[in-house]
C-alpha cells in the first residue's frame, strides 16, 4: 500500500505556482476622496441654489426702497435700514399693519388644524389598515380619488356650503374643512400596516378593546409617521391661502398670508415697498422653519422596533 501511494503521488502533475500580486490597499483612497469631494461640492451647490432666494429675501428686508430697486439680488444692503422691520413691529406711526393679529389668527387656525388632522388621520388610517368592515375597499378608493381632485375646483362649493351653514366669516369655517386630508390618512395607513399584527392579537388576549389597542399599543410605535403628519399639516395650514380667501372676508380674521396678499393688493398697490413685503414674507417663514428644525430629529428614529418575546 505504501508503494502504490508513492506511485500515485509521483504521477500527479506538479502544481503551478500562483503568482502573488501585491496591491496597495491604500490605492483606492484618492478616488474615494475625489468622489466624496465632488459629492459634497454638488450638495453645497444645491444648498446655495435652494437657499439663495431666501437669503435675498432676508437681505432685501434690511434695504431701503431705492437700494432694493437698484440692487434687487444683492446680499449686502447699502445702507442697512430697519425701516421695514419697524413697520412690522408697529413702531412706525406712519403705517398701521396688524401683523400681530395676523400671526395670532394663523397660530389659532394652524394649531387647531394640526391637532385635528393628527386625531382624525390616525383614526382613519388605523381603521383602514387594521379593521375589517364592509366597504373598506370603497372607502380607501374614495380617499385615493380625493388626491386627483384639484383644490381650485372646490373653492366655489366650499363658499356655498360655508355660507349656507352660517360658517362664513368664522373660525369654524376656516378650521373644520381642513380637519383631515387624504395624504395624512394614507401616511398613517402605511405606518400602521408596517406594525406586526401579533401586537393586536396579544392586546386582544389581554382584554384590550379596539380603541385601547390603538391608543396604548399601536400608536406609540408610529411616532415618525405622526411627526411627518405634524410637519405637513402645520406647513400646509400655515401656508393655506385659497381656502381662507373664500372662507372669510373679515379683516380681523385674516391669517398671515391672507393679510400680506390683501395689503399688497390694497394699501401697497402700485408702490414698490420691496423691503416691507419681504420682511413680512420672512416673518411668515420663521414659524415653519422652527417647527421643522424641532421635529426633524425624529425622522432618524425608527418607530417599528417592537420587542416581541
Amino acid at each position: 500500500m505504501s508503494g502504490l501511494t508513492l506511485r500515485r503521488r509521483a504521477a500527479r502533475p506538479p502544481r503551478e505556482a500562483v503568482p502573488v500580486v501585491l496591491t496597495d490597499r491604500y490605492s483606492p483612497l484618492p478616488r474615494k476622496v475625489l468622489v466624496r469631494v465632488i459629492g459634497y461640492g454638488l450638495l453645497a451647490l444645491g444648498t446655495l441654489l435652494y437657499l439663495g432666494p431666501f437669503l435675498v429675501q432676508v437681505a432685501t428686508s434690511f434695504k431701503t426702497d431705492a437700494d432694493a430697486v437698484a440692487n434687487p439680488v444683492s446680499l449686502i444692503p447699502s445702507p442697512v435700514s430697519t425701516a421695514a422691520w419697524e413697520i412690522v413691529a408697529g413702531s412706525n406711526p406712519a403705517y398701521s399693519v396688524p401683523v400681530f393679529r395676523w400671526l395670532g389668527n394663523s397660530f389659532v387656525v394652524t394649531i387647531s388644524v394640526t391637532l385635528g388632522r393628527l386625531i382624525i388621520d390616525s383614526l382613519a388610517g388605523y381603521a383602514l389598515a387594521r379593521l375589517r368592515f364592509r366597504g373598506r375597499t370603497v372607502v380607501f378608493a374614495a380617499v385615493v380619488a380625493v388626491l386627483a381632485v384639484p383644490g381650485v375646483v372646490l373653492l366655489i362649493p366650499k363658499f356655498l356650503v360655508l355660507n349656507q351653514l352660517g360658517m362664513f366669516d368664522s373660525y369654524a369655517g376656516m378650521i373644520l374643512p381642513l380637519f383631515c386630508d387624504a395624504v395624512g390618512i394614507l401616511l398613517m395607513k402605511t405606518a400602521f400596516e408596517a406594525v406586526p399584527t401579533e401586537l393586536d392579537e396579544a392586546a386582544r388576549i389581554d382584554g384590550a378593546g379596539v380603541f385601547r389597542t390603538f391608543w396604548s399599543v399601536i400608536l406609540p410605535l408610529v411616532r415618525p409617521a405622526l411627526v411627518t403628519v405634524t410637519i405637513l399639516s402645520f406647513q400646509g395650514s400655515w401656508n393655506e391661502f385659497t381656502h381662507f380667501l373664500v372662507a372669510t372676508s373679515d379683516p380681523d380674521l385674516a391669517t398671515m398670508n391672507l393679510g400680506i396678499a390683501r395689503l399688497t393688493a390694497g394699501d401697497l398697490q402700485g408702490s414698490q415697498q420691496f423691503p416691507l413685503k419681504l420682511a413680512l414674507a420672512t416673518l411668515s417663514t420663521i414659524p415653519i422653519a422652527i417647527v421643522y428644525v424641532f421635529f426633524s430629529r425624529y425622522f432618524m428614529r425608527s418607530g417599528n422596533a417592537t420587542g416581541l418575546k
